[in-house]
């Protein structure tokens, strides 16, 4: 079955899918996006996404081309159109298409795009035993804050990584400072058993899993800090954790060459990814004892 997608007010086969070529979008990454789950015919978390998206369209003075409602049915429309239960959208809106100029066109209609896929679940094999990961430079711009489709330095990162044959890269300022990683946010457990992450600032994305994680730590007692940490602190943290929407609760057991902890996922980061999949899917599938094997495939 060909898959369907929704581009400004019609679904049509994603093979067929076309915007202008002037699309602000694609000549001046003019444009945001949002990526989320839905689990068994319904959003997950989808109301932290659309508000994340309507944050992100504002700090770039784009107007919302629809209600929160109106795009949440949509959404729903495509997963269906797409006959799935569990999925990932993608949605992205643009500034519209206009004759190429640097400033803001007059007047311009945003450009809506809706994908949706079956839904892939972390390799069973990495969240039971984790991954490792590279340290790059973070030389994004400086509102990182807003979901924007202008990515080519997370990609330069994510290709480090993969050709380092890593997971993911951890992205550092300042010399040592770690912010967030290519496509993640991350976390250590410290010397002291307290998460530590970095705090929302025009420096990272504030992930949508790093908000449900954080409140799920603090319901199971796990002590939180949003304060930066450093590479030697990562090197010398008893766990390291990323999140995303697509890593879920990801162990980080090496950093290079370095292990973290002993080298394998610790307590707390079992705990969480325990709280996670509760949180994502209720009593679908076994209690989580070992999160890999308890993960439903979808």
């Amino acid at each position: 079955m060909a898959r369907i997608a929704y581009v400004n007010g019609r679904y049509v086969p994603q093979s067929q899918a076309a915007v202008h070529i002037e699309d602000r979008g694609n000549q001046f990454a003019d444009g945001v996006y949002e990526v989320m789950k839905v689990v068994d015919g319904r959003p997950s978390d989808g109301d932290r996404h659309l508000a994340r998206l309507a944050r992100s369209l504002a700090s770039l003075r784009i107007e919302a081309p629809m209600s929160e409602a109106a795009l949440q049915q949509i959404v729903m429309e495509t997963v269906r159109r797409n006959r799935l239960r569990d999925a990932t959208v993608y949605i992205q809106i643009s500034r519209g298409s206009a004759p190429r100029d640097h400033a803001f066109p007059k007047a311009s209609v945003p450009t809506v795009i809706v994908t949706a896929k079956r839904m892939k679940r972390p390799d069973p094999k990495a969240y039971a035993e984790g991954v490792g990961v590279v340290v790059q430079p973070d030389i994004r711009w400086l509102k990182c804050e807003v979901k924007s489709v202008s990515l080519l330095p997370n990609v330069l990162a994510r290709q480090a990584a993969r050709e380092a044959g890593a997971y993911e890269a951890f992205l550092t300022r300042d010399g040592d400072v770690v912010t967030e990683c290519s496509a993640s946010n991350c976390y250590i457990v410290d010397a002291e058993g307290v998460l530590r992450t970095h705090p929302l600032s025009p420096l990272i994305l504030g992930g949508v899993t790093r908000s449900v994680v954080l409140e799920l730590a603090a319901a199971e007692g796990i002590p939180v800090d949003e304060r930066p940490f450093t590479l030697a602190e990562l090197e010398d943290a008893r766990e390291a954790i990323l999140t995303s929407t697509s890593s879920w609760v990801m162990p980080v057991v090496r950093v290079g060459d370095q292990v973290i902890g002993d080298g394998t996922p610790g307590p707390v980061t079992r705990r969480l990814q325990a709280a996670y999949h509760r949180h994502v899917f209720g009593n679908r599938g076994p209690a989580v004892a070992t999160v890999a094997d308890a993960m439903p495939v979808v």
